[in-house]
């Protein structure tokens, strides 16, 4: 194929040539002929036909150039507004659950789709309240819906399950969730599950008011941090400030607004959402009343306005996790697809070469099998090859291997594989299908990393990814099962390849 096409070039190019020399030569001509008549004349035809060549060149140049040049697609344009990015990739997560086979693990992923595209429609906010236990979250959600929504019968005292209530504000439109959850310390005192639950309401609130009641813990520190680093919209609470003087409740204060700063100051609030009673100096008890305006008049404000965008902030985030999700299943159900590509070609190549006798193992002689099963593989990953691109990256990894010395090491292990885990008497014919099967698989699993990766061998190129699949095949267990069912496929497809002895085998490889 490759003599065909360089006789073509080599062809194209000679015609090209004489055509070339014959248009000088007649434009030499024409113009002496010219220069009879007129010499300024000549002169003035000699240039403009210079012009119209270099013109005819540099636009041929132009467009060879263009032609040769690979169009790369645009990346699509994201919409400015949040909403609208919302629900574009809420979009894009119906198209990855839609390649996902497994039933059953589509309906759960199309379900918790719903769910959002139903959140992106109602545009209800969902607020939660996070913190140790004991910080005074039940007090905070009973002030809360008494002052800013009408009293509900919130329970008092440690919370032992999440509870949500509906909180009305008068300036919003959208119905606002307040969800009660029990104390981290003491979700993971109940098991890991309930603690799970409360990290996943964390993760799928609009807005979470993280309540403390002291300076931060270096556990709530770490929860808060990471929370904001995956992008949540966050309000520390700290509750409890009758119990402080106010230089002391200003040191904290500033003290947590200093470890937080990706937070504005006015996110920082502190209330007395159950204040103790105060001893005055006439021996008298005072009950002082609960104070939130604080959190009040900051909760209003970025409900009013950052409402919107809080939910599309929500829906965004949680549709990227369920498209990772989704990205990962499809990932693995092409791996599963792949695998039994390269186990059906490392078998069919075995056939051939224990069938065919080779001087050695010989690679480039299998490269026209190992090229239809890099096309069928990269059709997996959803990259459509012609087959002479695959029998390029078939030949390309071939010398790779043979290079790096990987097509003697395996002849090595197969050959000691052979001698200590198998009685077996083996031809040199079914030694070279065996090996010939077992560098199929490294080429085939190193072509799994290429199209998994994009198309991309990486900055240490093939032969860093086959040296990674070879160590990883090399396993003593693995070898010794990879023999047994290689030997069995023998079997059932050429028993005549397999009736001489293993030492017949042993000095073929030393040869």
């Amino acid at each position: 194929m490759k003599r065909v096409r360089l006789l073509v070039i080599g062809v194209a190019v000679v015609f090209t040539v004489g055509m070339v020399l014959w248009a000088i030569d007649f434009v030499l001509r024409a113009q002496a002929a010219i220069a009879l008549l007129s010499p300024l004349l000549a002169q003035l035809f000699l240039i403009a036909v210079i012009s119209v060549a270099v013109a005819a060149i540099i636009g041929g140049l132009y467009y060879f150039r263009a032609f040769l040049k690979p169009q790369r697609r645009s990346p699509p344009t994201l919409p400015k507004a949040k909403g609208d990015v919302a629900a574009v990739a809420i979009a894009a997560v119906e198209q990855q659950v839609a390649q996902i086979q497994d039933e059953v693990t589509q309906v759960a992923l199309r379900e918790k789709l719903q769910i959002l595209a139903d959140r992106w429609q109602q545009r209800d906010i969902r607020i939660v309240l996070l913190g140790v236990g004991s910080v005074g979250k039940t007090s905070i959600v009973n002030q809360l819906t008494g002052d800013l929504g009408g009293a509900v019968d919130a329970p008092m005292g440690t919370t032992s399950v999440a509870a949500t209530y509906p909180l009305n504000i008068a300036e919003l439109k959208q119905i606002i969730w307040l969800t009660d959850t029990p104390g981290l310390l003491e979700a993971s005192a109940a098991g890991p599950q309930q603690e799970a639950q409360v990290r996943q309401l964390a993760t799928e609130a609009d807005l979470l008011l993280f309540v403390i009641d002291n300076d931060l813990r270096q556990s709530e520190y770490a929860l808060a941090r990471s929370l904001l680093d995956m992008g949540k919209r966050l309000i520390i609470v700290l509750n409890k400030a009758d119990l402080f003087p106010d230089s002391d409740l200003q040191a904290i204060l500033a003290e947590v607004r200093g470890r937080l700063p990706d937070l504005a100051a006015a996110d920082v609030v502190d209330i007395a959402a159950n204040p103790q009673p105060m001893t005055l100096p006439t021996g008298e008890v005072a009950q002082m009343e609960p104070d939130l305006w604080l959190l009040e008049k900051r909760l209003t404000e970025v409900l009013r306005d950052e409402g919107a965008d809080l939910l599309a902030d929500s829906l965004l985030l949680r549709s990227q996790h369920l498209g990772e999700a989704a990205r990962q299943l499809i990932q693995a159900q092409r791996h599963q697809a792949a695998n039994a590509v390269i186990e059906r070609y490392q078998w069919i190549t075995a056939a051939v070469v224990a069938a065919t006798p080779l001087p050695g193992i010989d690679l480039l002689a299998t490269a026209a099998i190992n090229a239809q099963m890099v096309v069928d593989l990269g059709r997996v990953y959803q990259f459509e090859l012609s087959l002479q691109e695959g029998k390029e990256l078939a030949y390309t990894l071939a010398r790779t291997l043979t290079g790096l010395g990987i097509v003697k090491g395996a002849m090595g292990l197969l050959a000691l594989g052979l001698q200590t885990t198998l009685p077996t008497a083996i031809a040199s014919r079914g030694v070279q299908g065996i090996s010939a099967a077992y560098l199929t698989r490294i080429a085939g699993k190193s072509f799994m990393d290429y199209f998994t990766h994009n198309q991309d061998w990486g900055d240490g190129g093939s032969g860093e990814v086959v040296q990674k699949q070879f160590q990883l095949n090399r396993r003593e267990q693995f070898v010794r099962e990879f023999i047994a069912d290689a030997i069995h496929h023998l079997h059932a497809t050429s028993p005549v390849a397999l009736d001489l002895p293993i030492r017949q085998m042993e000095e073929e490889t030393e040869r």
